[in-house]
């Protein structure tokens, strides 16, 4: 399934100097409970631990921007994000870097979030795909492999917070259901 997820939601149109790469994370969770992090475009940083601040402007629809301070640690201190693509029926969020001090030029992300069981529970299959500009002295491995280690921390913070929410929230086994 995660292929067929990947391949319907998770397509970008890559140039030369681009790289691109899908991660996926397996969140012992509710998808509604994922999502509500996942789509709150204006506080980024109930999930994202470099994330220590963020200003969003707009009714947090597409073409909303947001400001965010990045933690200290990070070759960057600031970045500025557009919303590209919410859409809550599929559980599908798009944004990209407009700007900010840091080296991600031309960044775009989508994430998807679906449906699963894990341990006869509730569970979401969450998948992060990105296309980001290769900066000036930096090989496409070197850029991807930096890109996909912020969003792996991104995502193991995302299953951290929900499956602490699932907890208690106190989620019945679906046969109970």
């Amino acid at each position: 399934m995660e292929d067929e997820y990947i391949r319907k939601h998770h397509k970008h149109e890559i140039r030369d100097n681009q790289c691109t790469s899908s991660l996926v994370k397996h969140v012992k969770a509710p998808v509604h409970l994922v999502w509500s992090l996942v789509r709150s475009f204006d506080q980024p940083q109930k999930y994202k631990p470099f994330v220590s601040e963020c200003v969003a402007q707009g009714n947090f629809e597409i073409g909303s921007v947001r400001e965010v301070n990045v933690r200290s640690g990070l070759p960057a201190t600031t970045s500025t994000e557009r919303l590209e693509l919410l859409n809550d029926e599929e559980h599908i969020f798009g944004m990209k870097i407009v700007g900010g001090d840091h080296r991600l030029k031309n960044y775009s992300s989508v994430i998807t979030v679906h449906p699963e069981i894990v341990d006869g529970r509730p569970g979401t299959v969450v998948i992060e795909s990105f296309v980001v500009d290769v900066p000036d002295g930096n090989t496409k491995d070197e850029t991807c492999y930096f890109v996909e280690a912020l969003i792996k921390c991104n995502l193991k913070s995302l299953a951290d917070v929900s499956e602490r929410l699932a907890v208690q929230d106190r989620t019945e086994p679906i046969d109970r259901i």
